[in-house]
């Protein structure tokens, strides 16, 4: 490894570190004004960030712009939350051998402190949103954030955090309480490694995800794992259509397919398959496809050349596997990586393209019978982040949230698989990770907690009620 890359890397650690000590001792509410000013902050920079977005993602520039909109939401979000952490107050007990009694002269409370250093990578598709869900939450828990985004994003990366370090710096704190490192796989497996990652929090493939979350538990370390999805929309027969085209078109095509919360898998009941089939086909012909910066633009390319070569051999899998493309499937002739919004019919529910996250704008359209067998269909992937269902039926909305329902984290009834809510808790099952960001209790995955037994009387009450004379 390049030792100025390590150098840097330990310096920016320490330097990280040192500004906890600052930071951990400052009140949560004063915490939370100084994570409203860095939401200010960003507001006032929004459509040059979210230029910037577009420009080095590729994604619309409204979508750029509604991206660091995100941060600022989740900012405001935290600002109360920071005057609502903590634990409670609970009863104190003698544990004797016939009973419990109460034990007078006892509190029995929970401490939550903050872990102390949060190590954050991200992902491409979202260089901004993902680092504010982690950093706006971790920062009011008391946590300093030493931060690793995309390499193809690090212009993002830098932006972002010298508008924090410019707020930090106005209240007299050391800029380091946000740090960012930026790098390859290299600087991802040095934090993997690292023991004074108090908490890594990574965005990314179930692959690497995998080997980040077996490396940070070879040190007995914390992990919040936010990985892929193979996400369904199930459409049943008493479904407003009127809400379904729109839903699945902005599922599959919105960021060309590049979201974890993309839909890959449509499900349509078989007496409504080729009417949903035929308008869908019609909506994915009027998406305009342009420059990401154009404000008529509704899809932009791919990231990468390697996206769209995933792209191509996705669609040949599909052929093989016996699926017909009902529209798209090929790369189109202009400059930058754009490829075609594909739909693909035929497949079986259990083909093997169709259980593989393709990072791109394909949607394999399925039939199904019973709710029973597409509640199954939707479960057999791997992955659990998000799924959705179309439906009038109230017992069946709630037979899908229920125990033998959607096994997703994100399990929706008549809107899109994408489009998370920050006041909810995000992430998802089983390959997906488990970790939960952003709303709802995600906080304690910040912050270590302690149960605490204060004695202020002049009593000894043991437990199991011996008794040492």
């Amino acid at each position: 490894r390049d030792k100025k890359v390590d150098s840097d890397y330990e310096e920016t650690v320490k330097k990280a570190k040192e500004a906890w000590k600052v930071w951990a001792d400052i009140p949560a509410p004063k915490r939370g004004e100084i994570v409203r000013q860095i939401g200010d902050a960003l507001r006032q920079k929004i459509k040059v960030l979210g230029s910037l977005v577009s420009l080095e993602m590729g994604k619309i520039f409204v979508e750029g712009v509604g991206e660091v909109q995100e941060y600022v939401d989740v900012c405001d979000y935290a600002v109360g939350l920071s005057r609502m952490i903590g634990g409670p107050i609970l009863p104190s007990e003698n544990l004797c051998c016939v009973c419990y009694l109460g034990r007078p002269g006892h509190a029995l409370i929970e401490q939550w402190n903050p872990v102390g250093l949060v190590g954050v990578i991200t992902a491409f598709n979202f260089p901004v949103a993902v680092y504010g869900w982690n950093s706006a939450i971790a920062m009011i828990c008391g946590n300093a954030c030493l931060w690793k985004g995309a390499p193809t994003t690090s212009l993002v990366s830098v932006a972002v955090t010298k508008i924090i370090a410019k707020v930090l710096e106005d209240n007299k704190l050391p800029g380091a309480i946000c740090a960012l490192v930026c790098g390859g796989a290299d600087i991802g497996t040095a934090m993997a490694r690292d023991e004074r990652m108090d908490l890594l929090s990574f965005t990314g493939s179930t692959k690497v995800g995998k080997q980040v979350a077996l490396t940070v538990q070879e040190r007995f370390g914390r992990s919040l794992l936010e990985l892929g999805g193979n996400n369904a929309i199930i459409v049943f027969e008493d479904a407003d259509l009127n809400l379904v085209i729109p839903s699945a078109l902005f599922a599959a095509v919105g960021t060309a397919g590049q979201r974890c919360t993309t839909a890959r898998r449509l499900f349509l009941h078989e007496s409504i398959h080729d009417e949903v089939v035929a308008k869908l086909a019609k909506a994915y012909a009027q998406v305009r496809i342009g420059d990401p910066w154009d404000s008529d633009t509704l899809y932009g390319p791919l990231h990468t050349k390697e996206a769209v070569k995933m792209f191509l051999d996705a669609v040949e899998q599909a052929k093989q596997q016996g699926g017909s493309v009902v529209c798209g499937g090929k790369v189109i002739n202009r400059p930058g990586n754009y490829v075609e919004p594909t739909i693909v019919t035929g497949l079986p529910h259990n083909a093997p393209i169709v259980h593989t996250e393709t990072f791109a704008p394909i949607l394999y359209v399925l039939k199904f019978k019973e709710e029973e067998e597409v509640f199954a269909w939707n479960n057999e992937v791997k992955q659990g982040l998000s799924s959705s269902i179309f439906t009038k039926d109230l017992g069946r909305i709630f037979r899908w949230l229920g125990p033998k329902g959607s096994d997703c984290g994100i399990v929706n009834v008549n809107i899109p698989t994408s489009g998370a809510e920050i006041g909810g808790a995000f992430g998802g099952e089983k390959h997906t990770g488990g970790g939960r960001e952003s709303g709802s209790d995600s906080w304690k995955l910040y912050m270590r907690r302690s149960t605490c037994t204060i004695n202020y009387s002049k009593d000894l009450p043991l437990a199991q009620g011996i008794k040492f004379q």
